[in-house]
């Protein structure tokens, strides 16, 4: 199978294209290019273009581009980039895809568990609907243009991914510092439910979507539900740090504003159920063991032996 990737220099694209070439698939990566004029290889999102025929040939496409949405203040301006980045470049790929001979068989189309807003202790499967405020508007519209590539005859999926952990990337890294130096603690109350998944179970879920006849949106978050509270408790057993200091919720809105609400303190208690029921298996379903996998080795060891 060759399969066709955007973002693939960043922390999941770079795992998952290891993981397709050591499974005998071919990788055409689309690289983001400053290049004024679409003759050049790759894309420029910002400026409309992609260059002609990326992607002709290419039995899937994983779409993992877009601006960080933990980076930052979310000014008027921020959320202005959040919004092209996914929206419009979601378009401009769909759009491009459906000019080709031969259009992808199915588009992977990353999503996020923003989708769901602050939801309290509402259990949440993929039929809830989306919250509330500026992150779940954003994820549904995003979703909203994937689907769009439907039309074009291409299956579409979008797994809807929890807070991704890894040693190297992500948002674990500033999870650790300040447990590190016997600081951390839950944010706000630590009431709220943070979905999660290891890497590894990330990248497995996007291979399981393009090798298997699924299609719609999939929660991928790991089956073991956690508080905020209990994450930064069994992470500071990991690291065997104090992690009891909280952080206050109204410290955190003068630090970063909105997205402490959207981000940090939203409650989303996610269901993996149909992505169980579709025939995924989590190499680390629960907290103790995705935290040793990642800070052993272990992780990155099966990392590895994908490349």
């Amino acid at each position: 199978m060759r399969v066709g990737i955007t973002g693939s220099t960043g922390m999941i694209g770079t795992a998952l294209a290891a993981r397709l070439v050591a499974a005998g698939h071919e990788v055409a990566p689309l690289t983001r290019t400053s290049a004024p004029k679409p003759q050049a290889q790759g894309w420029n999102p910002a400026a409309g273009w992609i260059a002609p025929g990326m992607f002709e040939g290419c039995d899937a496409v994983v779409h993992l581009a877009g601006a960080s949405i933990g980076e930052g203040r979310w000014t008027k301006a921020r959320k202005r980039v959040l919004w092209d980045s996914r929206i419009d470049g979601t378009r401009l790929l769909v759009d491009h895809l459906g000019t080709l001979a031969r259009p992808p068989r199915v588009l992977v189309s990353s999503s996020a568990s923003g989708y769901y807003g602050n939801r309290g202790d509402l259990v949440l499967s993929e039929d809830a609907g989306a919250g509330e405020g500026f992150l779940p508007d954003l994820v549904q519209a995003w979703e909203g243009e994937a689907r769009h590539a439907e039309q074009h005859g291409i299956r579409v999926v979008t797994p809807r991914l929890g807070v991704v952990l890894a040693r190297e990337g992500g948002a674990l890294p500033r999870m650790v510092l300040p447990v590190r130096l016997g600081a951390g603690g839950p944010l706000g109350n630590g009431r709220q439910w943070m979905p999660w998944v290891t890497l590894t179970d990330a990248v497995r879920a996007f291979e399981f979507a393009l090798t298997h006849e699924v299609s719609g949106a999939y929660n991928v978050a790991a089956p073991e539900a956690s508080r905020n509270r209990d994450f930064m408790r069994a992470l500071g057993r990991q690291l065997r740090r104090p992690s009891f200091f909280p952080t206050p919720a109204f410290l955190l809105r003068i630090v970063i504003g909105e997205a402490a609400d959207g981000l940090l303190l939203a409650s989303a208690r996610m269901d993996p159920a149909r992505f169980v029921q579709a025939g995924f298996t989590y190499e680390h379903p629960s907290l103790a063991e995705a935290l040793q996998a990642v800070f052993s080795g272990e992780q990155e060891a099966f990392l590895r032996r994908t490349a």
